[in-house]
């Protein structure tokens, strides 16, 4: 009998569609221009060159518990009750069941993204937009609708007709970042107003992104997506400490919404993946706690 050569198994398609991330192919690159004894500027990742506050440090060097166990799928509650009085400093109250704690802030998109849509369906995202929701979204086997700014006016809010005229039947949800990644934009409470309009006038989800909160310059302030109680039903709030404490490492963020359903959905995503790490949760209790 003639040799048949054996037959490979396929990829799935969401594995070959998976872009590599653009951010991450550039460091070979940087590291063979370093070798060559040239100077690297990363403007490539968002990794603050400030040092990580020593509390967090030392909470992690002195975790003292005898077994590294599993922790609770939603997070310590004393690192949610952290959060809690963080936001409490922005006059904005949120509950310690409306927050899941996730593995980065990566990880809440996917949960959000997980939670509100199926495969097929449609996000729409003010561009540019952070490189890697392409990929969360590709895992979430959801679509990217690129709603286009301007450098000429600063990037900021697309009006509301340039939305209303990529919603599909698909579309469930706008997802923006604010203080913007890359751009810098900083979103008005008057832009926010007009998406908040604009998902209840169309049954939407308003995804926020908000990990650069901290980031504003020249008398620019951040508002939160939060602060809109007509839209506490529809708005869902993504966080992280990456930046805040310049901890990147540590994979720590959070998914915070009032509506008990999304919450209970990132709960049994986040219970498939047991829990968030726990010492760096620890570190992350002691940042919040320099601020108070």
């Amino acid at each position: 009998m003639a040799n048949k050569a054996a037959r490979i198994a396929e990829l799935s398609q969401r594995a070959v569609e998976m872009q590599a991330s653009p951010i991450r192919r550039l460091v070979p690159l940087a590291d063979a221009a370093k070798k060559r004894g040239t100077k690297v500027y990363h403007l490539n990742i968002g990794q603050p060159d400030i040092i990580t506050p020593d509390e967090i440090m030392q909470a992690v060097r002195h975790f003292d518990e005898k077994v590294l166990a599993y922790g609770p799928s939603q997070g310590l509650l004393a690192l949610r009750e952290e959060i809690r009085k963080y936001f409490h400093r922005f006059d904005i109250n949120v509950g310690v069941d409306e927050i899941v704690v996730t593995t980065g802030g990566s990880e809440a998109i996917l949960f959000a993204l997980m939670a509100i849509g199926d495969a097929g369906d449609e996000v729409l995202v003010p561009e540019p937009f952070y490189t890697n929701y392409n990929g969360f979204a590709t895992m979430a086997a959801m679509k990217l609708v690129p709603v286009p700014t301007k450098i000429e006016d600063g990037f900021s809010m697309p009006a509301r007709e340039e939305f209303e005229k990529r919603i599909t039947p698909r579309t469930r949800a706008i997802m923006y970042c604010s203080p913007n990644n890359p751009t810098g934009a900083i979103f008005s409470r008057d832009d926010l107003k007009m998406l908040t309009e604009l998902a209840v006038d169309r049954n939407l989800w308003i995804m926020a992104d908000e990990v650069y909160r901290e980031f504003t310059y020249d008398g620019r302030v951040h508002t939160s997506i939060l602060s809109f109680p007509e839209v506490a039903d529809r708005a869902i709030c993504l966080d992280s400490i990456s930046k805040r404490f310049s901890a990147c490492g540590a994979r720590i963020g959070c998914l915070i919404s009032k509506n008990t359903d999304i919450i209970a959905s990132a709960l049994k995503l986040g219970q498939a993946r047991l829990c968030p790490p726990t010492i760096e949760q620890m570190g992350a209790i002691a940042g919040y706690q320099v601020l108070d």
